[in-house]
């Protein structure tokens, strides 16, 4: 459930001290508008990729504001990466559009500190992305990396995903895109309401969303909601062959797992939405530090 991260934030910047005015002051807790929400909205796929200009649309239909603050390139696969240059290239094409040429957690850091300086948004999401970001592949991915990096922050995220582990249809996955939205619009109903005068979710929790692709042409209804967490393992197994010359040709096997019961793979699997909460941090729950202290016990320097 922990996500992998480069460095923390605070080391990042006493690393970097030329990155040190770019980044946001953390947010204050605040409780969620009983109107139409402030919405970030980012992804790992570019921001003009269709998943996210069709959350554009939905998400700005329902009544909420909503900004795009995205990579400028596709950047899949990145992770939790963040600030690693002393400039950044961003363009800002048309209203309510802005493209960081970075990774999502620059998208979602120069939107915090630049687009929305002095208000943070009341949400960021982040999708909905081509393709699952189930078990393992969570862990690496740039979309859940945009929502991790709003959670350091201190502003809610969601993460956004279509598809699981069948090979995807193109056109289907497109299609289902609009059910995963229409299903977030739902959600973000249920959080403000529930919220009241709170926030919309716990402090340091944010939500990993899987969606699956129904039917063959993508527009099905999902077979249900489960709540899950993120299966263990680890579907892309790395293959190295030697070239004989010091380098390594490079290739990925997909080799999926059975299903852990009760994980974000099996009910996708099931054609059911996943719902994964997640935090920002690197802490093991209580009974792994328990646990782990008893084998530590007694060690001196």
């Amino acid at each position: 459930m922990r996500r992998k991260r480069v460095l923390p934030m605070a080391t990042l910047l006493l690393c970097t001290p030329l990155l040190a005015g770019t980044a946001p002051a953390a947010a204050s807790p605040q409780g969620a508008p009983s109107g139409p929400l402030r919405i970030l909205l980012t992804n790992d796929d570019g921001y003009n990729a269709p998943g996210i200009r069709t959350a554009f649309q939905i998400l700005t239909a329902a009544g909420h504001d909503v900004t795009i603050v995205a990579p400028l390139t596709n950047q899949s696969g990145t992770g939790t990466k963040m600030l690693s240059g002393p400039t950044v290239t961003v363009k800002h094409p048309e209203p309510k559009v802005w493209a960081v040429d970075g990774t999502p957690g620059d998208s979602v850091a120069f939107g915090l500190s630049e687009v929305f300086e002095g208000r943070a948004p009341d949400l960021v999401v982040s999708g909905t992305n081509f393709g699952p970001n189930l078990a393992g592949l969570a862990t690496h991915s740039g979309t859940v990396g945009g929502a991790v990096a709003a959670l350091e922050y201190g502003v809610p995220a969601i993460a956004l995903s279509t598809g699981g582990f069948a090979a995807p249809d193109p056109v289907a996955t497109v299609n289902a895109m609009s059910p995963t939205v229409d299903f977030a619009v739902k959600l973000i109903d249920r959080l403000r309401n529930r919220a009241k005068s709170g926030p919309l979710l716990p402090e340091g929790v944010g939500l990993n969303i899987n969606h699956p692709v129904v039917g063959a042409d993508g527009k099905g209804t999902a077979a249900g909601v489960a709540m899950t967490f993120q299966d263990a393992q680890q579907p892309l197994k790395p293959d190295f062959t030697d070239s004989g010359d010091g380098t390594w040709k490079v290739a990925v096997k997909f080799a999926p797992q059975p299903p852990a019961k009760g994980g974000d793979v099996e009910a996708v699997i099931a054609d059911k939405i996943a719902i994964s909460p997640m935090s920002a941090d690197w802490n093991a729950g209580p009974a792994h530090f328990a646990a782990t202290s008893v084998l530590l016990a007694g060690l001196r320097p």
